[in-house]
């Protein structure tokens, strides 16, 4: 998968403008904070059962993890995650800019009160 491809794919969101239910602001930082933390709890539980696993198994020693240093090949992965990471922590602002573009579109919300205030036939 291509770097571009990746941000398309981290970037994917629903049609319509994105509704807001606090300050633009504060839903901004509050998307990208809650976005870390889901991240980084998936990554704490996988590392731990990783370690885990690996201890009970005989084949890891403690501190072993600690005293890694990965090969050309294995960084070279690691900064591609890394940019992948952050394109999907930064989407909210990607999606923002994004919406800029298509002034026209109504947010989910609009509509469903557009509806709402319709009398009915």
């Amino acid at each position: 998968m291509s770097f571009n491809d990746a941000l398309n794919e981290a970037g994917a969101k629903p049609a319509g403008k994105r509704p807001y239910f606090l300050e633009p602001q504060v839903e901004r930082v509050l998307a990208i904070t809650m976005s870390i933390a889901q991240e980084l709890a998936v990554a704490r539980q996988r590392a731990d059962t990783l370690e885990r696993l690996l201890k009970a198994k005989g084949i890891l020693v403690e501190g072993e993890i600690d005293d890694f240093a990965p090969d050309p090949a294995a960084s070279a992965e690691r900064q591609m995650w890394n940019q992948e990471y952050i394109a999907r922590i930064l989407r909210i602002v990607q999606q923002e800019n994004e919406a800029a573009l298509l002034k026209g579109e109504a947010a989910s919300g609009e509509i469903g009160d557009e509806l709402a205030a319709e009398p009915a036939a």
